[in-house]
């Protein structure tokens, strides 16, 4: 039997899904992190049609007609794009590795719960 390849959104749902079970849906840092990372994402998908359409070298007209060619300027901002995604990316497995709420813990850190979303609390 072969595996169902999951659409970027299905997989993103299916993130959010596991976020849930660890308590981390209301995490400011998870879900500030994920939103960053599906918007890199949405860029990625853009600049990669925008280099398929233009292909990897342009051209560029100068003094007189002439034209020069050059690498596609999209391929480099791909590229930084994906260092950053890959970046974000490790930042979110650490978030999912160490960020989980702990309701079994009675002594709960003001810091923590409000960074995981939760309770009110007064400033002293």
């Amino acid at each position: 039997m072969r595996k169902k390849t999951l659409t970027l959104a299905e997989q993103a749902a299916e993130i959010k899904k596991r976020a849930e079970a660890s308590g981390l849906e209301t995490n400011f840092f998870f879900l500030t992190t994920f939103e960053r990372y599906q918007t890199q994402i949405k860029i990625l998908a853009d600049l990669k049609a925008r280099i398929e359409e233009d292909d990897v070298l342009v051209t560029k007209e100068y003094v007189k007609g002439r034209e020069n060619i050059y690498t596609n300027p999209a391929i480099k901002e791909y590229n930084r794009t994906t260092d950053s995604a890959n970046k974000t990316v490790s930042t979110l497995i650490r978030i999912l590795n160490g960020f989980t709420t702990d309701t079994a813990n009675e002594d709960i850190d003001p810091l923590l719960d409000i960074i995981n979303g939760g309770g009110n609390y007064d400033a002293d």
